[in-house]
């Protein structure tokens, strides 16, 4: 039986940041453990938190806007450090966990000062302001891709590929496998934008269906995420093609259409891409231009490589280009069904399994088992293994 043990968990305040968390949180609880969560206020309000995680907020200043910005911050984060060790000595955690984001550097900061073991997970291929300055200071660095960027030099021993932890519902996706698509089969497609739809993909998209040829577009079916303000007129576009096409400014039912569909066009958010790798579906991927360090772009080069997605950039991505491809894989035997395949290979549908195990790997040994005779042991399974062999 597992002992228990207290984990302490800190996260930016999106929702890249935020659902790893959450998913580590909720699968430590299942092993019986206790976790609390550190965030903003913006990071709490994100629904999905495991009911029995405890959550606090701390003072993280974000270190910019000239010298006056730099002190507010630092103040910040000076502050939010003392209220973090105030934390670890109430709460006592084996390990604490950074997600990436400004919220998390407090409770890094005086991790490290407590002499408590500290872990990062990067969902992204680019490895973030926080969690780059921090990397020569932890003990272990979870990541989700081959490809990682500005990942600090001399640390790789620390590296781990972990992926991003997806939902169980994609996971059965997964052991479902690709449907079927008969040479007259119906065409299924479906257009993600992130949380608020793209304006880009509401242009780009029905204009490359309208240039298909009309067999293929009697074949075909369309689920569109659309932001409101684009609705009205996709929906009529679509209408006048004569296709077959659900637009709504939400998808609330995402794992259900995802295993309704043969191909995804989306944008290249670190979840969007590990859940649909995780699904096994070939994609069309528009990076966000302006995402941090372009981190987007990174995001989908090992499913790009694998040959299980293409991806434009937004200025390359018109409709005269996306209209080969859709056109190129609906008919050419086999296509989808090969991109499917390898798009799946990139999958990692056991990331959050994975991640708790690197975490636990880190806790020392309950007291029952031994009294602190591995606290010089090398943290790590093997370091833990090796103590647990001296307690006996």
């Amino acid at each position: 039986m597992t002992a228990t043990r207290h984990f302490l968990l800190a996260a930016g305040g999106t929702g890249g940041h935020m659902l790893p968390a959450y998913a580590l949180a909720a699968e430590l609880i299942a092993r019986g453990h206790r976790v609390a969560l550190v965030s903003d206020d913006r990071g709490l309000r994100i629904p999905g938190a495991p009911a029995e995680m405890e959550t606090h907020v701390l003072p993280a200043g974000r270190v910019s806007g000239g010298p006056l910005g730099w002190l507010k911050g630092a103040l910040a984060i000076r502050k939010g450090r003392a209220q973090a060790i105030d934390l670890i000595h109430d709460f006592d955690p084996a390990v604490v966990v950074g997600f990436g984001g400004y919220p998390s550097l407090p409770s890094l900061l005086a991790a490290g000062a407590t002499k408590r073991p500290r872990v990062l997970h990067e969902q992204n291929a680019v490895l973030g302001r926080v969690n780059r300055l921090m990397t020569p200071r932890v003990d272990a660095v979870a990541v989700a891709y081959r490809n990682i960027q500005r990942y600090p030099a001399g640390h790789e021993a620390k590296r781990h590929i972990i992926g991003n932890p997806v939902r169980a519902e994609i996971v059965a996706i997964r052991e479902d496998g690709f449907p079927p698509l008969p040479d007259d089969g119906i065409f299924r497609l479906l257009v993600v934008g992130g949380s608020l739809g793209a304006a880009v993909l509401s242009e780009v998209v029905p204009a490359a269906i309208a240039m298909l040829p009309r067999a293929l577009l009697d074949r075909l079916q369309v689920v569109q995420q659309c932001r409101e303000a684009d609705l009205e007129a996709v929906r009529a576009r679509y209408a006048e093609l004569g296709v077959a096409a659900e637009c709504a400014p939400y998808i609330p039912d995402f794992p259900d259409r995802l295993r309704w569909a043969h191909m995804v066009i989306a944008r290249a958010g670190a979840s969007t891409v590990a859940e649909l790798a995780c699904a096994g579906r070939p994609a069309i991927f528009v990076p966000y231009p302006h995402a941090m360090d372009d981190h987007q772009t990174w995001n989908v080069v090992d499913l790009v490589e694998a040959g299980g997605a293409i991806s434009f950039q937004q200025p390359d991505f018109t409709a005269a280009e996306v209209a080969k491809h859709l056109q190129r894989m609906a008919l050419e035997s086999g296509a989808l069904e090969e991109a499917a395949e390898r798009a799946a290979s990139c999958g990692l549908p056991d990331a959050t399994r994975d991640l708790a195990d690197l975490v636990e790997s880190f806790a020392a040994p309950p007291m029952m088992d031994v009294i602190r005779v591995g606290a010089t042991a090398p943290r790590g399974a093997s370091g833990v293994a090796a103590a647990r062999r001296e307690a006996k």
